[in-house]
């Protein structure tokens, strides 16, 4: 049964204050929505109300991820409540769509929520934002949620890169993805070529090279570090030509450089010695969330 709301909530001014900051934490954001909601203003709607955010960037769910989590709602309940947006027919949700899919998985025709007044830039905003600090998206979607936030805040890379608390060369490699052959593209998202493989393919000018080196990636199992050496060939057209510095390469230069597109921030391995650099508290959880690694408070 669906209750009615009874009166339209904006975000409030402390939810204003966060957008407005200079770094934008989901995990922030929603926590605060979840915390000052009273108990009596979080209902119960019927999942059938509820449409996608236009401004999800993922594309593919993990099922078996999928299956997981309806399992836990099976024998647990949902949590945490989703946050929608009233509109014309029905709802949007604004962040929880795991949590709609995995709960209709699950058998469940209702599912708790908050009502808040999103304008369309937050909820692009918050959708890119629970994807990109929260899901494994594929490097696509990744880069896709980078332009979309850039395009969207007017902001440079250096800006953007501040703002979601990620390294300058992490967002500027993500972008160069973008550049690639669509058929390219959707061999990432596939899963038929690493996201390191198609950063070197994104720095080639030839299309036509790229497809053919991307060829011999899928069929010889070609390694980055291969194909790396591959394109340095002088038949190869580099987007853009640069004078080669005399700067030898360590021998853990390519696992430096996994780690650092993985991780999304500077890493240096030197004298048997893995330094991994951070901004702030959010970004080291992110880093930390990323190796598997849980601390205890």
């Amino acid at each position: 049964m669906n209750e009615e709301f009874p009166r339209r909530k904006a975000l409030g001014k402390g939810l204003e204050e966060l957008f407005n900051s200079e770094i934008l934490d989901y995990n922030t954001v929603e926590e605060k929505i979840v915390n000052e909601t009273p108990k009596e203003e979080i209902i119960k709607v019927n999942i059938d109300e509820l449409r996608p955010n236009p401004y999800q960037p993922r594309k593919v769910f993990d099922e078996a991820a999928l299956k997981e989590l309806s399992e836990s709602i099976k024998e647990h309940g949902v949590f945490q409540p989703i946050i929608i947006k009233k509109s014309i027919k029905g709802y949007e949700i604004i962040a929880g769509e795991r949590r709609v899919k995995a709960s209709k998985l699950a058998g469940l025709k209702e599912i708790p929520a908050i009502i808040r007044d999103f304008n369309d830039t937050q909820m692009m905003e918050i959708a890119l934002l629970e994807n990109l600090q929260r899901e494994n998206l594929t490097a696509i979607e990744e880069a896709q949620a980078y332009q979309k936030l850039q395009e969207t805040l007017s902001l440079t890379q250096e800006e953007l890169a501040k703002r979601i608390g990620k390294s300058r060369s992490h967002i500027t490699n993500m972008l160069g993805l973008l550049s690639l052959p669509q058929i390219i593209q959707d061999d990432v998202n596939n899963k038929k070529i690493t996201m390191g493989h198609a950063r070197v393919l994104s720095k080639l000018e030839d299309r036509e090279q790229q497809k053919e080196l991307e060829r011999k990636v899928i069929e010889e199992g070609i390694s980055v570090r291969k194909l790396e050496e591959l394109t340095q060939q002088s038949s190869i057209v580099k987007t853009n030509p640069q004078v080669k510095r005399k700067k030898e390469k360590n021998e853990y230069y390519y696992i430096q450089e996994e780690l650092r597109e993985k991780l999304g921030t500077k890493v240096i391995i030197k004298q048997n010695k893995i330094e991994i650099s951070f901004t702030n508290e959010n970004d080291l959880g992110r880093i930390l969330e990323l190796l598997n690694i849980e601390v205890g408070k």
